[in-house]
């Protein structure tokens, strides 16, 4: 049971590593900073949202609009830390008998 709980950890935190590029790399685009007509930039950003926008979409739907800033990246961040955080403690409760 250990080794299922470290494992979805592992991934939500691989999850996380992705999101947070993906905040990134959506500031670097808009702002131009990145070449907006590299394939390779484009072959990035496409991984970037195909992986996170099935997550922050319904999470989108959900939340206000609020024009131009997205808070979906943060609720998913929070959702992410609380899930980990319960991990935590279920691991603990089995290592510990407690």
């Amino acid at each position: 049971m250990d080794a299922l709980l470290r494992t979805i950890d592992f991934a939500l935190y691989i999850f996380l590593i992705i999101l947070m590029a993906s905040v990134i790399f959506s500031w670097l685009y808009n702002f131009n900073i990145v070449n907006r007509h590299s394939q390779f930039v484009r072959m990035i950003g496409n991984f970037l949202y195909q992986t996170t926008e099935p997550v922050l979409r319904p999470i989108r739907r959900i939340l206000p609009d609020t024009g131009s800033i997205d808070f979906s990246p943060l609720v998913v961040f929070l959702i992410i830390y609380f899930l980990q955080s319960l991990i935590m403690n279920a691991r603990i409760s089995l290592l510990f008998g407690g």
